[in-house]
């Protein structure tokens, strides 16, 4: 006997999501890096700031309206993935204009960050404290690096070093992103959306009381 479709299905779960959460370890090294990189009076601060937010809260509000509105998660979820495309390119530009080095995909930083698989904004931070101390992270020819030399009485100051770790953890978010947008597109073809389950559910119900 094939098993009965719910009307409202399982939904939420979104804690559970790997995107959701490097999108929020995202997040959380956003609000230390402009706090540290970006004049918090500037509309730079708050515009990074804000977009990394909504990557975390468009995704948590897809998945948790997705019971009644999969065309409304598919679309939040892409929402998020704008947002921190947005946010990348602000750290793009913080490198160039100040003539910071942004790691190329070869950079073998990249994948160490990615195999460290950092949970928390402080993992990130001490990741990059001990590359900045061991010297990996610097000076690349033609750029200015502006690493310096640890301090025992501030803690090490590595603008070069923090935001292209933040772009390597984007782009881990956006292509987990670009694989779910994928999964829910392909999920809404074969079974549609609220309004198609609803149409099964009613037609099972008939024809049971019939």
């Amino acid at each position: 006997m094939a098993e009965k479709e719910a009307l409202i299905p399982k939904h939420g779960g979104y804690r559970k999501l790997k995107g959701f959460q490097v999108a929020q370890l995202v997040y959380d090294v956003t609000v230390r890096f402009c706090d540290r990189y970006i004049d918090r009076r500037s509309r730079t601060h708050d515009q990074m700031v804000q977009a990394a937010r909504s990557g975390v809260q468009n995704i948590a509000e897809g998945s948790q309206g997705s019971a009644t509105s999969k065309k409304m998660e598919l679309k939040l979820t892409q929402v998020a993935r704008a947002s921190l495309e947005e946010l990348k390119l602000d750290y793009e530009d913080f490198l160039r204009q100040r003539g910071l080095a942004q790691w190329e995909r070869g950079n073998p930083l990249r994948q160490g960050l990615v195999d460290r698989r950092c949970r928390t904004a402080d993992e990130v931070a001490a990741w990059i404290v001990g590359v900045g101390r061991s010297g990996q992270g610097g000076q690349c020819p033609g750029n200015k690096s502006t690493l310096s030399t640890p301090s025992t009485r501030t803690p090490p100051n590595y603008p070069e070093l923090s935001a292209n770790a933040a772009l390597v953890l984007l782009s881990v978010a956006t292509a987990l992103l670009d694989r779910q947008v994928a999964s829910l597109a392909r999920e809404f073809e074969d079974s549609g959306g609220f309004s198609e389950r609803l149409h099964r559910v009613r037609t099972a119900k008939r024809r049971q009381r019939s």
